[in-house]
This record gives structure tokens, sequence and C-alpha cells, in this order.
């Protein structure tokens, strides 16, 4: 444990403050340098980076065009946050809250922003009429846990990864409290899926595209270096079916890879345009030919 700590009367912020975002956390909103958002050809564009948040939706764009619906064609273009392109004015116009994932469709007139990972997989699932069902049972329970994961995975990500993985030292309160929530969301999960092939039932939806990113990846030992033996992911069998069962789709395999920055060379698909840039476009292949 850390030596004790007492907040003052009003909190100021220190720029020094140390942990792996310090570089571009702040207090305020708003941009930071002006910076317009490139524009493909497609009437869809995405501005991410491929965290499981982003995955979402980029896997759900994935299924919508393996699932004939070619107006899901779209461009993805990389928003690396390391570097602060989420505070350049273009980005801000999208998404004012200067987070991945944001979207365009010029589809309509005037062109439609959407932006949170949640808000963007619903827009598509209507504007499609694909991976929610039209049954007002099973709509409702595929939204229920479609918002069960926006307000659960801030608890695995903000708080379990930060001070497991990122935070500048090793708090023991903050690790165990956050493993705790986390080890009991696992069995919430764990729960459902008992019952149920997917998570909401019987249909893949977008509750299950939303969810596999975080707690799929945790289950498959691709979050936070430690962290799967730590919280002894193993032991939930039935998140491990359905992690896998999902992890083996074609177009999530796809999809997991688009604006990936990090991990494996293969893995990573900086931008995406066109089906072939899965072929042509990954970093493996691109350093490969310099």
């Amino acid at each position: 444990m850390t030596d004790s700590y007492t907040p003052p009367r009003v909190w100021t912020w220190d720029k020094d403050n140390g942990g792996a975002f310090a570089n571009i956390n702040r207090p305020i909103a708003g941009p930071t340098h002006d910076k317009e958002l490139p524009v493909g050809k497609h009437p869809l564009q995405l501005y991410s980076l491929g965290t499981p948040n982003g995955q979402k939706v980029t896997i759900l764009l994935e299924e919508l065009l393996a699932a004939g619906h070619q107006g899901a064609e779209y461009d993805a273009w990389l928003i690396n946050i390391g570097s602060g392109d989420q505070f350049g004015s273009g980005f801000v116009s999208v998404n004012p809250n200067s987070k991945i994932p944001a979207l365009m469709d010029h589809s309509v007139s005037p062109p439609q922003r959407v932006f949170e990972s949640g808000a963007i997989l619903l827009y598509l699932a209507e504007k499609f009429g694909a991976f929610l069902p039209k049954d007002p049972a099973k709509r409702a329970a595929t939204l229920s846990w479609l918002f069960w994961q926006m307000g659960s995975a801030p608890l695995l990500g903000g708080g379990f990864g930060h001070f497991f993985a990122y935070a500048p030292e090793k708090i023991e309160y903050a690790i165990n409290r956050y493993a705790m929530e986390v080890k009991r969301q696992f069995d919430v999960l764990d729960r459902q899926l008992a019952e149920n092939e997917f998570v909401a039932g019987d249909e893949y939806t977008i509750a299950d595209i939303a969810i596999w990113p975080w707690y799929g990846g945790l289950a498959l030992d691709r979050t936070y270096t430690g962290a799967g033996e730590f919280l002894d992911v193993g032991s939930y069998v039935n998140v491990q079916r359905w992690a896998k069962q999902i992890d083996a789709r074609p177009a999530v395999k796809r999809g997991r890879i688009v604006n990936r920055a990090n991990g494996p060379l293969e893995e990573q698909l900086h931008e995406r345009h066109d089906a072939s840039d899965f072929e042509t476009g990954t970093q493996d292949k691109l350093e490969g030919a310099t």
C-alpha cells in the first residue's frame, strides 16, 4: 500500500502525474490542433484504433459485409490516440468527446455523425436490419446485454486494466477492488452462457459483438500481460466456449485486426479501404516489401 493521501480542498491538474497515458490526459475538452480528417470512397467513414472499443465496430462492419450488405463497405482510418490524433479539429467535430471510434455516414444528407461504440453498433444494426432481433423480447434482451457491456467494461479497462497494467505504481487496494469486480462480471457472463449459446439467447447479435472484444479477449488471454492467469479466466468454462466460438468466425478474424497498431505485424491492418487489404495491406506485407 502507498502512503496515506489526503485530497486537497480543490483539485488541480498536475501535468506530470505519471502513468502510461499522462502525455495525452487532460481535464478539458476541445481540439488542441487543426487537422482535417481524410475521406475515402465509401459512404461509411470510420475513424478508430483497434482497441476493444474500436474492434466492436469493425467486427460488425465485416459481419454485415459477410452477410451480403454491400452498403456496409467502409474506409477505416487510423486514429493514433498515443499521438493525440483524437484532439485534432476534424476528429473533435465528429466526436466532441475525443474518444474512438467515431463514424461518419455519408449515405444520408446531411452526413450523420455517430460516436460511442454502442451507439454505432445500434445505428448500423438498425440501418441494415441485421444482428438485432425484431422480436420485441429478443430485442430487449439484446439491448440489455449491449448496455451491460457499456456500463461494465469501463471497470474492466479503466479500472482493472489501468491499475494492473498501466499505473506508474502497483496499488494493492485498487488492483484487488477491480479484480473482484471483473471476476464478478465474468461470473455474470458465465452463468448467462451456461443456458444460452450466445449472450442474449440463441442468436448472434450486436450484444456478442460488443462484449467479445473486452471479455472474449481477456478470456483468451490477449489483454494485459499476465491478467488471464491472475484472474483465472480459464475457470469460466462457458465464457471460454463462447469466446472461442466467436473468435473462429471469419468476419471476427478480419475485424479484430483493422486499425490495430500493436501486436504481431500480421495482425495489424492500419487502414482498411477494400477487402483485398486483408491480403496485401497488413504490416508484415508492407514492411516486408520495403
